[in-house]
């Protein structure tokens, strides 16, 4: 039985930010998650968990594990509710191509909120990254990651799908020009809540905003000091957080993980306007603290609606970024359809090798290894020009003859 790779996705285009959360799978939970998945279903011998804002995906490799079963145990888990509606609220395949098909629209930022997103496929490098320390990078899997990562490269030299940036913290930054008059932005407090990639992207793009008055807060405040220090922010103390303590404060950005509810609290008494952005999952702010007139909120799904700039020529390269998918696809369709005989051939080489050996014993005094080897591969190389896949057994001598003096 040949193993096939399979996945299930809940993303942006299936469920709301509610609904995603409850899915997300924080980053310490992330390796007990793998090893109850892989003693359940004993079969899988690849895996790659992809969590990000904005999806969790699980991408598996195995002989008959189907990805119903890698669902229902991903909702029986995650969820109170055995609910029908839950688990329509993911896509999944059990076709090795269509999963690939998948990874690579994922990975190329086709299937992303905002069309051409770069972050996403560093996210699915560390993810592959993570699958390699448990040993379950797998061969399919693995296979499936080098087309990811050449289709990646061609869409970045061939296309102009990745021009401007798309990031949901350049788009954060970019809200608070949207709301504030230009003049008075650059006095505006700002507090970033947290300290992990979206934090540090708020802190890179910030470098074309030039907020000046930003504090950053983070349970490990080692963290919070060490980006203060290197861009020139200040530290607030993650008990201030705690107790919401945000006076004075006009804007906030949530983006701290496994943080649930964190901001519940906003004083407003002598505000304008107080803007808040919540671009963690699971959702750092309240969001009843929207119905305050003097409170706006921004979360994943409304930053994404409200600020999509879709560019012309990120549009018009869709079509040459599909062509690219389209042709690394069938490569490793070509790739999956030889396995059969790359198989046989692994094992028929072992074969070969004997009987070269035997050859050499019998005929010749003195042989070396590297020699055995070199007749080895090209006897293997006469096979793979056949059109039967082996030479019989009683030709076999004749053809390890025939190589030998071309030596």
């Amino acid at each position: 039985m040949e193993k096939s790779l399979s996945y299930i996705s809940i993303s942006h285009k299936t469920a709301s930010v509610t609904q995603r959360e409850v899915f997300h799978i924080p980053k310490e939970e992330k390796k007990d998650l793998v090893a109850r998945l892989c003693e359940t279903f004993p079969d899988i011998s690849g895996l790659l968990l992809l969590v990000t804002c904005n999806r969790t995906e699980i991408y598996f490799e195995s002989l008959t594990t189907p990805a119903v079963a890698v669902r229902n145990f991903l909702v029986c888990i995650k969820s109170s509710s055995s609910d029908v509606e839950i688990s329509r609220l993911f896509k999944s395949s059990d076709t090795t191509e269509k999963t690939v098909r998948h990874l690579l629209e994922v990975s190329s930022g086709l299937a992303s909120s905002v069309i051409g997103d770069v972050e996403i496929v560093h996210q699915i490098k560390k993810a592959y990254h993570f699958s390699i320390e448990l040993n379950l990078q797998g061969s399919l899997l693995e296979r499936a990651m080098q087309t990811v990562f050449k289709s990646h490269k061609r869409i970045s030299n061939e296309t102009l799908f990745r021009d401007g940036t798309t990031s949901m913290a350049y788009k954060a930054l970019k809200v608070i020009n949207h709301v504030y008059d230009k003049a008075l932005v650059k006095e505006k407090r700002i507090l970033f809540i947290g300290a992990g990639d979206i934090v540090i992207q708020l802190f890179k793009y910030n470098s074309k905003f030039n907020f000046k008055n930003i504090y950053v807060s983070n349970r490990t405040e080692e963290k919070a000091v060490v980006l203060a220090k290197r861009h020139g922010a200040k530290v607030l103390g993650w008990d201030t957080v705690l107790r919401n303590d945000f006076q004075d404060f006009d804007i906030i950005i949530g983006a701290a993980s496994s943080c649930a509810n964190l901001v519940k609290n906003i004083p407003t008494a002598g505000m304008d306007l107080v803007l808040l952005i919540d671009l963690a999952v699971p959702c750092n702010i309240n969001k009843d603290l929207s119905r305050n007139e003097n409170v706006l909120l921004y979360d994943l799904d409304t930053i994404s609606m409200d600020l999509e700039e879709t560019k012309e020529k990120r549009m018009a390269a869709i079509g040459k970024v599909g062509d690219i998918i389209g042709e690394e696809l069938l490569v490793y369709t070509e790739w999956l359809q030889k396995a059969p005989l790359r198989a046989f051939l692994a094992e028929y080489k072992i074969l070969v090798n004997q009987k070269v050996v035997d050859y050499f014993e019998t005929d010749l005094e003195e042989y070396d290894l590297k020699t055995v080897k070199t007749v080895t591969d090209r006897v293997i190389r006469r096979v793979k020009r056949r059109t039967s896949p082996s030479i019989p057994l009683e030709e076999i001598d004749a053809v390890i003859a025939e190589q030998v003096s071309f030596l």
